[in-house]
């Protein structure tokens, strides 16, 4: 038995059941066993793949946006460049590699990286040696000033809260509880809870919400808006809220019983990104988006790039690059299922690869 699920069996059989939201919150963070304390996640020998780890055009047309977003703001002298949960570093590798093209931009870097987990900032230490890159545990360690923050599958990893719709016709939270032989179960609470606005759901519908991405949300808008700058927010997910139970895990690279080995499996939900529009507007900040992956990069000019690479390359490498743009670009595969939103503030030009929208800032 994994040490973290017994730890939640005395926990349960102690103090009664917990939240979907605390058995989220305990996989993925507790201090000594939650997963991203405790477990090599990323890459080929991790549990799941990000974009940056596919291929290095990810990060590099991340980079070149970030470039056109300081020159938009003025280029000012010092910007800080903000990556939270930066994984194994690979991401902010690639994009100062590709800012290095847009004149000035490196040496106005100041480079923030907003991290949590140990394990993870020794991976970062080692991509990033550089003594000028800078470690904080959240983003209101970050001081003030000029700011462009990426946050790529971030949200994604924050703990939800699950709602499910009896036949009552009220909402009620599901839980985790121990069962007769005491394995881990999932629960619905006796008592109702608040409901979700406007949604006319059948029983035995969940609806899925995170006060942890309003907080994150609402924390990234205050800082735009306290100088200046841009955000952009990449995960999987929705761009309208509805019901649905999207919580997953995965194990070595396949799906994994939710419940099963919390700890040593990765958890994650699916980003209601109608949901982080509407805190980023209650915050004050501007929203744009959210867009396909797929297309956002294709408008800020990823094809491009991979002829470019392509051109000097084995016939071997070459095909390695197509098959990656593909991955990252294709509707089946991550183009569709990722979104891409946009932060700024109020009045502030419009970030690359959202330029035509709707008078609501979606796009058209």
């Amino acid at each position: 038995m994994a040490p973290l699920e017994s730890l939640i069996r005395t926990m349960i059989t102690r103090d009664g059941p917990i939240t979907v939201e605390q058995f989220m919150d305990l996989a993925l963070a507790h201090p000594e066993h939650g997963y991203y304390h405790a477990r090599d996640a990323i890459g080929r020998g991790g549990d799941f793949t990000t974009a940056p780890e596919i291929s290095q055009m990810f990060g590099e047309m991340l980079g070149l946006w970030a470039g056109v977003v300081w020159q938009q703001m003025g280029s000012p002298d010092q910007v800080q460049l903000v990556e939270i949960g930066p994984g194994r570093g690979t991401l902010m590798v690639d994009m100062v590699r590709a800012a290095k093209s847009v004149p000035g931009f490196v040496e106005a870097l100041d480079i923030r990286l907003v991290e949590t987990s140990a394990r993870l900032r020794a991976a970062q230490h080692a991509a990033l040696p550089d003594d000028t890159v800078h470690w904080h545990d959240d983003l209101d360690g970050v001081p003030d000033g000029p700011a462009i923050i990426v946050a790529n599958e971030f949200l994604d990893a924050l703990p939800v809260q699950q709602i499910v719709r009896k036949a009552d016709a009220a909402w009620h939270e599901r839980q985790v509880a121990l069962d007769t032989d005491d394995q881990l179960i999932f629960a619905v609470a006796d008592s109702p809870t608040t409901p979700p606005p406007n949604f006319d759901a059948p029983p035995g519908a969940i609806f899925e919400r995170s006060a942890r991405r309003a907080e994150a949300t609402t924390a990234i808008a205050t800082k735009l808006l306290s100088e200046t700058g841009a955000a952009l927010v990449i995960d999987y997910g929705h761009t309208r809220s509805a019901p649905g139970n999207t919580l997953q895990a995965v194990r070595d690279h396949r799906p994994h019983p939710v419940l099963a080995d919390p700890g040593l499996a990765d958890l994650t939900s699916h980003v209601d990104f109608e949901a982080i529009r509407n805190v980023c507007e209650s915050a004050g900040a501007t929203p744009h988006g959210p867009l396909a992956q797929g297309r956002f990069l294709s408008r800020i000019g990823i094809e491009a790039r991979a002829g470019l690479l392509m051109k000097n390359a084995s016939s071997g490498a070459a095909q390695d690059i197509e098959s990656a743009l593909h991955r990252l670009i294709d509707n089946d595969a991550m183009g569709a299922l990722f979104k891409v939103l946009a932060m700024t503030p109020p009045g502030a030009p419009v970030p690359p690869g959202f330029e035509t929208m709707t008078a609501a800032g979606k796009p058209t």
